[in-house]
C-alpha cells in the first residue's frame, strides 16, 4: 500500500515541515505542487523536518494541471480533502485501494472549486464544530492518513515499541 499525500501549493514553510515529517515516518510519499509560499531549502521546513529529509520520499510539480497530467484522476485512487466536502473522511473504505492520494489545498484557499465540483464524490471532510474555518493543515494531513493507515492494519510500520525491551533486556 503506498499513500501519496499532495500538497497544492502550500504556503507556510513549518506546515510542509511538519507534513514532511509524519510522510517519513509512514513511508507516504509527499508530492509539492507549485508555486510553494516558500523556498524548499528554508530553514523552517527542514528544521521542522529535523534530520528526516534523508528519508523522505519528495516529488515536485510545476502546477495542478501538470500533476494531474501525469497522475490523472480517472486512472489514481484520489480524494480531495476540504471544508466543503459533504463525506466524513471516516465513511471512505481506504482498504479497497493499494495506491491512494490524498490533495490538501493552500491554508488560506483550499483546493479549486472547478477540482472540486468535478470530483464531489471523491471530496471529504474532516468533522469539525459549524464556526471553525479549517483545522491546520499539518494537523488534517495527520488525522486522515492515519486513518488510511489503520485500515490497512498500519502495514509496513512498527506497532510496538522494544525501546524497554533492550534498556532493561526484558
Amino acid at each position: 500500500m503506498k499513500i501519496n499525500i499532495v500538497l497544492v501549493e502550500p504556503e507556510i514553510p513549518q506546515n510542509t515541515g511538519n507534513i514532511a515529517r509524519t510522510c517519513a515516518a509512514i513511508n507516504a510519499k509527499l508530492h509539492l505542487i507549485h508555486p510553494l509560499g516558500f523556498d524548499i531549502s528554508e530553514r523552517q521546513v527542514k528544521r521542522a523536518g529535523l534530520d528526516y529529509w534523508d528519508k523522505l520520499e519528495i516529488e515536485e510539480h510545476s502546477s495542478l494541471s501538470a500533476f494531474l497530467e501525469k497522475y490523472p484522476v480517472e486512472n489514481n485512487h484520489m480524494f480531495f480533502l476540504t471544508t466543503k466536502g459533504q463525506k466524513n473522511y471516516s465513511q471512505v473504505n481506504f482498504a479497497n485501494y493499494d495506491n491512494i492520494f490524498v490533495l490538501f489545498g493552500k491554508e488560506t484557499k483550499g483546493l479549486p472549486e472547478n477540482l472540486l465540483l468535478n470530483n464531489l464524490d471523491k471530496s471529504i471532510r474532516i468533522p469539525m464544530s459549524q464556526n471553525i474555518r479549517s483545522l491546520n493543515l499539518s494537523n488534517s494531513v495527520a488525522i486522515v492518513v492515519y486513518e488510511i493507515l489503520r485500515q490497512h492494519n498500519f502495514d509496513g510500520l512498527e506497532e510496538t515499541s522494544t525501546y524497554l525491551n533492550k534498556k532493561y533486556n526484558l
